[in-house]
């Protein structure tokens, strides 16, 4: 039997990539302004900020994201309700797909956020230096990068970007969808009642995260055993239930540094820590950080000021 192949066209390639950030500011933060000849996204993964693209302002929430194209001059400010976690990626295209995404806002769901949080995992291993310093004009390789990173960072971002673009085209939202449904399997009446659960007890602990919870308490309040549940947060997130928890309070605590409206007694006391040295403790064991360490080098980070402007 004779085969025939056929080439795979690269309908939106990514040529060059000039910074790839994922940062925490502080509610004061402030960058002036650039512009540059390259494309760049920001997209919010908690809190709020105010963008400015060319003449026009407008704010981003959680979830959204909002796309710069090459030579706009936008600029970006903190100072909402919620101090802002951003990712923010900068790189050349010259595929005319990209032209979809000029002057655009979007939303991002689930599968673009594991897209996203692919990307910057990857950067981790690839990049020297840190992701949050938003001054960095250049990208350096780390000697023990491990193999294809930088491709699986290309090919993560590409298909982000095409995913976007097939989802907002009004004209292909239909049979994108049924191709979808088609492709993927259903999941299994045991897959769907474990995602509901873990998203049930997700809400449960964020809704607690004043209160010093016990596991006897998370069982008896979701009505599931503690087998059950221990390997359900193992399965989901790698992490015994009280350690999440742990983790939720913390990022909760670094949120409520980089707002600026209390102090570490109030902090301590508004997540239901026992005691201000207590917090500190749990603080330094998950971050590597004491609170005044990590609030000194968010807010030294954010407020650096340099002659030039330089890419966000």
């Amino acid at each position: 039997m004779k085969y025939q192949g056929i080439s795979l066209d690269s309908e939106l390639q990514i040529d060059h990539l000039f910074s790839l950030h994922y940062f925490e500011y502080m509610n004061s933060f402030y960058f002036p302004g650039e512009s540059h000849p390259f494309w760049e996204f920001v997209c919010v993964d908690k809190g709020e900020v105010t963008i400015g693209a060319g003449d026009h302002s407008f704010i981003l929430t959680r979830g959204e994201i909002a796309f710069h194209e090459p030579d706009e001059f936008h600029w970006v400010r903190a100072g909402g309700r919620a101090a802002p976690n951003l990712i923010v990626i900068s790189f050349s295209s010259e595929s005319p797909m990209m032209d979809f995404f000029r002057g655009k806002v979007l939303h991002v769901n689930e599968a673009d956020r594991r897209l996203l949080a692919r990307i910057v995992n990857e950067a981790r291993t690839f990049l020297e230096g840190r992701l949050d310093d938003p001054y960095q004009t250049s990208l350096t390789v780390r000697s023990d990068a491990p193999p294809g990173a930088a491709q699986i960072i290309r090919t993560c971002l590409e298909q982000f970007l095409i995913g976007l673009a097939r989802r907002y085209r009004k004209d292909s939202v239909q049979t994108v969808q049924k191709d979808i449904r088609s492709f993927i399997p259903d999941k299994t009446t045991t897959e769907n009642a474990d995602e509901e659960m873990f998203s049930q007890i997700a809400a449960y602990l964020s809704d607690n995260l004043s209160s010093h919870i016990t596991i006897e308490k998370i069982c008896s309040d979701n009505l599931i055993g503690r087998s059950r549940l221990q390997k359900l947060f193992h399965e989901k997130c790698g992490l015994g239930i009280i350690e999440y928890f742990s983790h939720m309070k913390i990022d909760a605590a670094k949120q409520l540094i980089r707002n600026e409206q209390m102090n570490f007694t109030q902090i301590s006391e508004n997540l239901g820590y026992s005691s201000i040295h207590y917090f500190s403790r749990q603080f330094k064991k998950i971050t590597g950080m004491t609170p005044s360490e990590y609030a000194s080098s968010i807010k030294a980070m954010s407020e650096r000021t340099t002659d030039t402007r330089q890419p966000l």
